[in-house]
């Protein structure tokens, strides 16, 4: 699946992933291609993406980097999941 992750900034990351976990205000949530259409709000935390991702030098500062995801804190956002698109507008 294709996910974008905006700030008010900046675009941090355009690409392909396996899987995002995210903090939604209701509870954690993770998505997978092919996942039904969502729109949901998130809550301070930590949105784990599963892939192999090319980050950009500017941006490598904004993630926790591990073998096996890559974590992204946020203090709230927004996710819409739509035909394998995955837009995630946080703060």
């Amino acid at each position: 699946m294709y996910l974008e992750i905006i700030t008010p900034e900046q675009t941090l990351f355009k690409g392909e992933v396996d899987s995002v976990l995210f903090p939604g205000s209701l509870g954690d949530f993770q998505v997978l291609n092919n996942h039904a259409p969502i729109v949901s709000t998130l809550k301070k935390g930590e949105v784990k993406i599963i892939g192999k991702l090319n980050l950009d030098s500017s941006v490598k500062d904004q993630f926790e980097i591990s073998d096996k995801e890559i974590t992204l804190k946020i203090e709230s956002g927004t996710v819409e999941m739509n035909n394998n698109q995955v837009t995630l507008l946080v703060d």
